[in-house]
Parts: C-alpha cells; sequence; structure tokens
C-alpha cells in the first residue's frame, strides 16, 4: 500500500512538473501571433523558449513513462479511452517541434508564417487538450469493468471538460507570458507585461469557475473534507495567483512566473490529492474505477523502478537547473548565424 502510494505522489509530481515547465512554452507558442509584431519580436518569442523546450518535454515523457510501469492497466485504459486526444496532442507537439527546426531553413516570409503557423497550433493544441483530458478523468470517464471506453470524442466535450480546458489554456498564456517578461526587455518586455496583466483577471475567473464546477460535477472535494489540513494545496494556488498579480504590479516579473508556477503546480496537485486512491475513475461505475491499489504493478516491479527514479530524477533536475542558468540571459530578435530561429 505504501509503495503504490509513493507511485501516485510521483505520478502527480511528474505530471505537476512538466505543467510549470513546458506549460510556458506552450503559452509562448500560443501567444506568437499576438505578441510578436515583426521578424524581430518574432526571433525574440522562440529564443526565449528555444533552447530549453525539448528539456522540458522530458517531464511528459517521465509522466507517460511512470503510468506504464506503475500503472500498466490505466495506461492500457486512458490510451484507449482517451486514444483521439492523446493522439492529437502527439500530432500537436511533433508539429511544434518540426516548426522550430524548419522555420529558419529558408529565407522566405511566407515560409516563415507557415511555421509560425504550425508553432501557434502545435501549441494551442495540447494547452486546450491536456485540460479536457484531465477535467474528464476528474469527473470520471465512463468506461466499464473490461476497460472498454463507452462514448465518443464528443463525449470528452462536455461543459466541464472544456471548462478545464479554457483553464489549462488561460493558465499557460499568462505563464508564457511571464517568462517572455522574464527574458526580454525593451518594448516587447512592455508588451509581454501588459498582456500577463490583461490575461491575470480571466485566469482567476476561470480558476473560481473551475473549483465551483468541481464541486458539481466531481468527488474531488470528498478527501479534502475528511482531511481538512489538505486544503493547504487549494490555498497555495491562490497565493501563487494572487501573487502574480502582486509581483507584476512591483515590476518583479522574475518573481511573478514563480508565483505562477507555484499555482500551476498547486492546481495540479489539487486534482491528484482529490482524485486519491483513484488514479483513473469510471463514471459508470465505481466499482470500475482504476486505482493506486488495483491497477499498480508488483511490489517488487516498484521498488526497482524507485530505486532508479531516486538515482536518476535528481541528475536530470540538476542537469535542467544547469541549463535553465546557462540561458539565463535576455534574448533579443537580432539575426545571428549560429541561432537557427
Amino acid at each position: 500500500m505504501v509503495l503504490q502510494t509513493i507511485w501516485f505522489f510521483l505520478w502527480g509530481l511528474l505530471w505537476a512538473v512538466y505543467f510549470m515547465t513546458d506549460g510556458f512554452d506552450l503559452g509562448l507558442g500560443s501567444l506568437l501571433p499576438f505578441v510578436a509584431r515583426d521578424e524581430k519580436d518574432r526571433r525574440a518569442v522562440y529564443r526565449a523558449m528555444g533552447p530549453i523546450w525539448d528539456g522540458n518535454e522530458v517531464w511528459l515523457i517521465a509522466a507517460g513513462g511512470v503510468t506504464f510501469a506503475a500503472f500498466p492497466t490505466v495506461y492500457a485504459v486512458m490510451f484507449s479511452s482517451l486514444y483521439s486526444p492523446l493522439m492529437l496532442i502527439l500530432f500537436a507537439l511533433i508539429l511544434r517541434g518540426v516548426s522550430f527546426e524548419f522555420r529558419s531553413q529558408v529565407e522566405s516570409a511566407a515560409w516563415r508564417r507557415m511555421w509560425d503557423a504550425g508553432t501557434f497550433v502545435g501549441s494551442f493544441l495540447p494547452a486546450v487538450l491536456f485540460g479536457v483530458a484531465f477535467a474528464n478523468i476528474f469527473q470520471g470517464i465512463p468506461f466499464d469493468g473490461n476497460g472498454v471506453y463507452r462514448g465518443s470524442l464528443l463525449t470528452l466535450l462536455n461543459p466541464y471538460g472544456l471548462l478545464g480546458g479554457l483553464l489549462f489554456l488561460l493558465l499557460f498564456l499568462e505563464h508564457g507570458a511571464l517568462w517572455l517578461a522574464v527574458k526580454t526587455d525593451g518594448p516587447l518586455h512592455d508588451r509581454a507585461v501588459s498582456t500577463a496583466k490583461t490575461l491575470w483577471p480571466a485566469v482567476l475567473v476561470a480558476a473560481v469557475l473551475f473549483l465551483g464546477a468541481s464541486a458539481a460535477a466531481t468527488d474531488l472535494y470528498a478527501n479534502y473534507l475528511g482531511q481538512p489540513l489538505l486544503s493547504l494545496v487549494i490555498l497555495a494556488a491562490v497565493a501563487g495567483l494572487l501573487g502574480i498579480r502582486f509581483f507584476l504590479r512591483s515590476g518583479a516579473a522574475w518573481k511573478a512566473w514563480i508565483a505562477s508556477s507555484l499555482a500551476i503546480g498547486s492546481a495540479t496537485f489539487y486534482g491528484v490529492i482529490g482524485l486519491f486512491p483513484a488514479v483513473f475513475p469510471s463514471s459508470l461505475d465505481p466499482a470500475y474505477s482504476l486505482t493506486a491499489h488495483n491497477a499498480s504493478s508488483s511490489p517488487l516491479t516498484l521498488k526497482i523502478m524507485l530505486g532508479v527514479t531516486l538515482a536518476f530524477v535528481p541528475v536530470v533536475l540538476a542537469y535542467q537547473t544547469w541549463a535553465y542558468m546557462l540561458f539565463r540571459d535576455t534574448v533579443h530578435g537580432e539575426e545571428e548565424p549560429d541561432v537557427h530561429y
């Protein structure tokens, strides 16, 4: 039981880290057509995320790998039930990566506009679909005792699922605008700060609506009512959202971005804690739900994986921290022969 609980926590932690890191990349890509006025601005946006975006996606691979190795039954049922949105996310992420690499290969404005559109689509779709997918997980997926999904893609596009998609999109847009404010100066920096300030009320409203809708559409609050101290996670998310506004007013973009990371990480754990012990609940019958206890790998597998995780995750964290420090300088949009964006 203890091992399953530890791995459930690690599963949620990896998703939280992914959303905190790649979330600003997805937000920046979605903001690209709106904050970049010319080619110089566009190059600056790409350089703000270019050196680290693929490293951020390591956490997505890790989260998927943990789902497969620690909860194989969940992995099987999840990827069959959510096949359409997950494949759309995969194709969109591939399109985004290709767009980064291809846009500078031909000296043509039309060519660059095409791949800029690819960056936008490849960022916007995952931002929305991750929210739709997780909101549906929170309220339960219609699958039976054999793990067979009893719905369609339209089933997932319900009001609560779409609200989750909107919330994720707004959180990532805010996160991306703040990262751009951290990484740039001059008019583009001012535009990024203005965008973050404009988005903040929408983020707050969407968060309040999602919290209220969760009370009506899900059982997420059962664990919080049973263990009131867990509500500190919700308070941390609120503190993060309020911190964004406070630090924006004081001109501390870096601190505002950290507050945004706190809000995103806490919001992720809000859902994960509310789900426990379920990992993939069924809306047809609670007895069909897949939990950390009935869908996990063997204890020996979990022990071996825990040792590997404790050995290698700190290495990955150290490497990514080094990469962030290496590319911490302000970015500019001037053409440079050794920078391909």
